[in-house]
């Protein structure tokens, strides 16, 4: 069977609250669609009802499907998904949606041409952010500006969880990525400057989510530490020549 054009990711622990909404909004978007898709959705070890949710879906939506991973982290469940998934062009969707899915179609050919990995901008020129406590908004810019001083300089939001990639960079860059924990896509894009990869940034509106499961502080700090260890690797060269 030829491959769908869209493969949509989405990493999935203990989302029996969010994830019926999410997919609802999801399946009725793609379904609206010209271009053949699939979804893929990650159960991350999950103990509540996450993985009943998924089977119900993928029963009634034949483009749906689960996959399982055991392991924990939404680095591990990403990295399972983008490396199961088909797709000529393979987008990761955190599970609460706080992107509008109906933003899709501007990552992707023909409203977007020529790149290798595309980035929602909560920052980029364009962007609107909604309901954001201010301290949560701070703390992010904090963190970017700690991202671009010492690996990724010019990029303003290396941390929104919704990405584009074309099958082959996907391919590439997910076999050499190494962090299985929230900091898995700052890796990601590191990699994919070191092999010279077009990378672009695009504004989006973006909700804030109340129930967010990052931690404000412990996990800013466990960041921090995690950036200093992509700086290591790549002074190290231990990601390797571009394929």
């Amino acid at each position: 069977m030829p491959h769908p054009f869209l493969s949509l990711v989405i990493p999935a622990y203990n989302e029996e609250r969010r994830l019926p909404h999410t997919l609802e909004q999801v399946a009725h978007f793609l379904l609206s669609q010209t271009y053949s898709w699939e979804v893929i959705v990650v159960d991350n070890a999950s103990v509540d009802k996450t993985p009943d949710i998924i089977r119900s879906y993928a029963q009634k939506h034949p483009g749906i499907r689960g996959l399982n991973e055991n392991r924990r982290g939404k680095g591990i469940a990403v990295k399972s998904g983008m490396l199961e998934a088909q797709g000529d062009y393979r987008f990761m969707c955190d599970a609460d949606l706080s992107m509008p899915i109906t933003e899709l179609n501007r990552f992707l050919p023909p409203q977007l041409e020529n790149f290798d990995l595309v980035i929602a901008s909560r920052e980029a020129p364009g962007a609107i952010r909604y309901n954001e406590p201010i301290y949560r908004h701070l703390g992010g810019r904090f963190i970017n500006t700690m991202i671009r001083s010492l690996i990724l300089p010019g990029l303003q939001d290396t941390q929104c969880g919704f990405k584009c990639f074309s099958a082959l960079v996907a391919e590439d860059l997910f076999h050499h990525q190494t962090f299985s924990g929230w900091s898995f896509d700052i890796e990601i894009i590191a990699i994919s400057r070191l092999r010279g990869y077009k990378i672009l940034e695009i504004p989006i509106p973006w909700y804030f989510n109340p129930e967010t499961k990052l931690s404000a502080f412990q996990d800013a700090v466990q960041m921090f530490l995690d950036v200093l260890t992509i700086r290591r690797n790549m002074k190290k060269g231990l990601y390797g020549p571009q394929n």
